[in-house]
């Protein structure tokens, strides 16, 4: 089965545009407001945080631009589709083409082995089984877990459970990449390599990663970062290669 094309990446690079998004939910008798009409843009290549305390509206945003939750008003055009305009359907199926998601709690599959985890979606995608085993180990080695591929999770430190969600996600090689608190539970030096490997993502694959984060340490390792609160952006700054290396300078990431 082929991958349906995406459309052409545009020139400067935007491969995910939102405006006016909002979104509010029902709490017994009122309604609270999490997004406030909130425009967004990312772009091919950059890792972008979006930063913001428990409760900003930060992972909802994310939903929205995903295709996860439908927001109440506002549009959202990926890789040049209106993705909110779609039947249900096919959004599910741009998410299999062309997304990928790392969530904090892993979301892996207890009874399948390491290698199992990155075929199955790749399967979903049509691939046969022998290209799709070929992909996930390649994949598999890229994080670093070469000597893991027969593990199941129950046999994985929780750094290795994250490494095995980002190989799933970027053997699909996806061109928009959702990481939603990729690095809260985890120690201080599996979270460095998560960040390092969803910078990979973005610099050696091309992909839009978009990462949900509270944790103000993880700045030092983003082209842009977007603090969001009480449902709206407050701030929104792309770091430069100068910025980048007066704070990287003896960074240390400790951990959430």
């Amino acid at each position: 089965m082929k991958r349906p094309q995406a459309s052409t990446r545009p020139a400067d690079g935007v491969a995910l545009r939102a405006t006016g998004l909002s979104k509010r939910f029902k709490t017994g008798r009122t309604f609270i407001e999490v997004l406030k009409d909130v425009d967004f843009d990312a772009r091919h290549g950059d890792l972008t945080m979006v930063m913001g305390p428990s409760g900003s509206g930060k992972s909802t945003l994310v939903a929205a631009l995903s295709g996860l939750l439908r927001p109440d008003a506002g549009a959202v055009t990926a890789l040049g589709q209106e993705l909110w305009t779609l039947p249900s359907g096919k959004i599910d199926r741009f998410r299999l083409d062309y997304c990928g998601f790392i969530f904090q709690g892993f979301n892996l599959f207890p009874a399948l082995t390491a290698v199992q985890q990155v075929t199955t979606v790749l399967k979903y995608k049509g691939l046969d089984p022998e290209e799709a085993k070929k992909k996930a180990i390649i994949s598999l080695n890229e994080v670093g877990l070469a000597s893991r591929l027969n593990q199941r999770p129950s046999e994985l430190s929780g750094g290795e459970k994250q490494r095995v969600a980002i190989a799933r996600a970027l053997a699909k090689d996806p061109q928009l990449l959702f990481a939603d608190e990729p690095t809260s539970a985890l120690d201080g030096e599996n979270g460095q390599i998560v960040i390092q490997l969803l910078q990979r993502a973005a610099k050696q694959h091309g992909a839009a990663v978009i990462c949900v984060t509270h944790d103000p340490r993880l700045e030092a390792y983003a082209d842009r970062v977007i603090h969001i609160e009480d449902g709206r952006i407050l701030d929104d700054r792309r770091r430069t290669p100068e910025t980048k290396s007066t704070v990287d300078h003896g960074a240390t990431f400790i951990g959430a």
